[in-house]
């Protein structure tokens, strides 16, 4: 049984957005004939390699400091900033897809609520080895 169900769901729909970017790759690869293990070839399939890129690049921050802030901001505040996070992620694969220099409100709500997590990690652990 998960402790913190509402941020565990949190972090698997991130997973979940991950991997349906990981499709939208493989999609993009025959599209725009971009064949494996070919990283690069085609604008369009290279807009959709680094959003995917980029999404794990995130989600190394945002899956650990997620699990470590539950305790410390509550399982609904975290679930809260983890739903965020992936509205986030939508956000910037539209708009990088579209013009990656529109990016910047997708990567704000990406950042942010992976920002807030962290620091209230670090505070659970400071404030802990301070009691």
């Amino acid at each position: 049984m998960a402790l913190y169900p509402l941020t565990s769901l949190a972090i698997l729909l991130a997973l979940a957005v991950y991997f349906g970017l990981g499709a939208v790759v493989g999609a993009a690869r025959g599209k725009y004939d971009v064949p494996a293990p070919q990283s690069s070839g085609h604008p369009e399939f290279d807009k959709r390699n680094r959003v995917h890129i980029n999404t794990l690049e995130q989600l190394v921050l945002f899956v650990p400091a997620a699990m470590l802030a539950a305790p410390v901001l509550g399982d609904a505040i975290a679930g809260g900033l983890g739903l965020i996070w992936t509205v986030g992620r939508f956000a910037y694969a539209r708009a990088y897809y579209v013009d990656p220099k529109t990016r910047s409100l997708g990567f704000l709500l990406t950042i942010l609520p992976t920002f807030i997590l962290f620091l209230a990690a670090a505070w659970g652990a400071i404030r802990t080895l301070l009691a």
